[in-house]
């Protein structure tokens, strides 16, 4: 239970009464677990992104999605497959999407980034789906969330740019919405440091934005700077959603939170610098899974289960079976 940290006994109940956290997957060869975090309940699997590293062999910077055979029972060990799928230049995060995934790629000096679809089956088929806003290329495609309406919601920081991946940003940090089925893309909301995660509530009445401006893309971190969730209200305006009531949320503690997600009694999760801290509906930092080295992403899989990507290391936690993500709600 040490790893299980209690600030409201709202919490206990989340976890339940035998919460675990264990080791299934350890590289230390390059940080494998980074961003992502895609459960494919069908076949037990997990897609992931590398944090960007040298590739001697390329002669430049990479990033590398992996595909996670997740272990069936306690006899069977974790395998992890290194997959290259095309035009995914980059990748970030990713969201389930139709039957496959929808990644972010950040794209690089000479490919523009944007939302790619890939069929989570070999030979892995991509496709792009949006890569400018009407010509204009994004910064850095950083996270993505699907709504029921079919469409796409993310953020476009300008990390890349800071990172030297990408040229000069020619948009500010905003969050995008794309509508797959009409073709449209419209800015959404701006007036962020660094947009990062986003998420919706269960009802999806609430978005969830992660500001991560305490920390640059050149390591340079700032205290006085953003490391804060943001809500917003999603309301209805001549036929189409729009933004309102932005309002603070929560701010992390240590760190910056990076991915979110929801879980099915409208709890809000985060991937912070101590590891995935949980606040209620209403922002009380309720408890955390701690992780030594924190967590940049995390995602929900069966029955309580959580899927922590820790860099070198993919952990999973085990809360309460009716701790449920509102993804997928399995």
């Amino acid at each position: 239970m040490a790893n299980f940290v209690v600030y409201d006994d709202r919490v206990k109940t989340l976890f339940g009464s035998a919460p675990s956290l264990e080791l299934l997957h350890e590289n230390q060869d390059y940080p494998f677990a980074h961003e992502a975090g895609v459960f494919i309940e069908r076949n037990n699997t997990l897609f992931i992104t590398s944090n960007q590293y040298n590739d001697h062999a390329a002669g430049g910077r990479k990033i590398q999605i992996n595909r996670v055979m997740l272990p069936s029972d306690g006899s069977s060990k974790t395998k992890c497959e290194e997959i290259n799928p095309a035009i995914i230049t980059m990748a970030n995060g990713g969201v389930n999407y139709l039957d496959g995934i929808v990644f972010c790629a950040q794209g690089t000096h000479s490919a523009p980034g944007g939302l790619v679809f890939m069929e989570a089956e070999p030979p892995y088929q991509t496709r792009m789906m949006v890569n400018s806003f009407h010509g204009r290329e994004f910064n850095s495609v950083n996270d993505v969330v699907g709504h029921s309406d079919g469409s796409l919601w993310f953020t476009d920081p300008i990390y890349g740019y800071e990172q030297g991946i990408r040229p000069k940003p020619k948009l500010p940090n905003q969050v995008y919405r794309y509508d797959p089925i009409r073709g449209s893309i419209r800015a959404m909301a701006d007036g962020f440091g660094r947009p990062n995660g986003i998420c919706f509530s269960p009802d999806e009445k609430t978005v969830y934005i992660t500001d991560t401006d305490w920390i640059h893309g050149d390591g340079s971190t700032d205290l006085t700077r953003a490391s804060t969730i943001y809500a917003f209200d999603v309301v209805p305006y001549s036929g189409e959603p729009f933004l309102t009531n932005r309002r603070l949320f929560a701010m992390a503690d240590t760190g910056i939170p990076d991915g979110i997600n929801c879980d099915v009694h409208g709890n809000v999760y985060s991937g912070c610098g101590d590891g995935v801290n949980i606040w209620s509906a209403g922002g009380v930092l309720l408890g955390k899974i701690l992780v030594q080295g924190g967590a940049a992403n995390f995602c929900f899989g069966r029955n309580g289960e959580i899927f922590i990507l820790n860099e070198n290391r993919l952990w999973r936690a085990k809360l309460a079976d009716d701790t449920k993500g509102a993804l997928l709600c399995i």
